[in-house]
């Protein structure tokens, strides 16, 4: 599931740029439902696809897991690897450009909140957090560029690992473990706070949240008992953070107090 659970992440993203968007109210709700709804209407139709076109041994048996390409050779010959090459290279390109932008927006707005480096904070003369895109770059490449190095069982020589399947293994479980803590806040919010605004009311409401946050933890658990040591980083990574948080929370919390004039006591600041 890890593969399909990768394609469907990061639906959410869009929501980063609240800030910036005109009538967030309106158009994020929009362009989240058909954003997803068009990514679910062609996965459904690519999956059609793959049924029509292969027989079921070839689905199951397709070379590392790659029907799509399997089924672009089975209908265009030879130039259809090519061709599902080309694909991924366009739709890798256009995914990296939301997740880039839209990523580095999180540690500027945790940087405001003193919650991160203050220099993230900054804006270029184009209004761009760069230094919040340049570290985002400098932690991806730390993810990606070095490779578990093992032993082929076969050949005794040195084997390298699927850093790709490793680091859906890495993100995957962490992904969910947010989009679980994410939708439950939707209902912790309606309690603490009944009378905000809410241009956008959720369908379902409750079962649908509550559906979703038990299917969360059934893949996460899942997840940990099929790959413990890839989704156990995962999930070291993401303990990680909650000393940092408490450790930068208390210093914002300490630089905000020293910011209070004399003059004034707490309740009157």
């Amino acid at each position: 599931m890890t593969g399909p659970l990768f394609a469907q992440s990061a639906w959410n993203n869009v929501t980063f740029t609240a800030g910036e968007v005109q009538n967030p109210g309106r158009n994020l709700p929009l362009s989240l439902l058909i954003g997803c709804g068009t990514v679910v209407g062609l996965y459904l139709l690519a999956n059609l696809a793959y049924v029509v076109t292969l027989p079921l041994t070839g689905i199951q048996q397709a070379e590392q897991g790659r029907v799509a390409s399997a089924t672009m050779q089975a209908i265009f010959g030879p130039r259809g690897g090519v061709l599902m090459a080309a694909a991924i290279m366009i739709s890798t390109f256009g995914c990296n450009n939301g997740l880039i932008l839209a990523g580095a927006r999180v540690y500027y707005a945790m940087a405001r909140d003193g919650l991160f480096f203050k220099g993230v904070a900054k804006l270029n003369k184009q209004h761009v957090p760069a230094i919040a895109l340049i570290a985002q770059g400098i932690w991806a490449c730390l993810l990606t560029l070095p490779r578990t190095v093992g032993t082929d069982p076969k050949t005794g020589g040195i084997a390298y690992g699927n850093v790709y399947t490793q680091l859906l293994e890495y993100l995957i479980p962490a992904d969910l473990i947010f989009y679980g803590l994410m939708v439950g806040a939707v209902i912790i919010m309606r309690r603490k706070a009944p009378d905000l605004a809410r241009p956008y009311r959720t369908f379902g409401y409750p079962i649908v949240p509550l559906i979703y946050i038990a299917m969360a933890v059934i893949v996460v658990i899942d997840l940990a008992y099929l790959a413990p040591y890839t989704a156990g980083i995962g999930y070291l990574l993401v303990l990680t953070g909650i000393p940092a948080y408490l450790i930068w929370r208390r210093s914002a919390a300490a630089t905000a107090a020293a910011a209070i004039p004399e003059s004034l006591n707490p309740e009157e600041a």
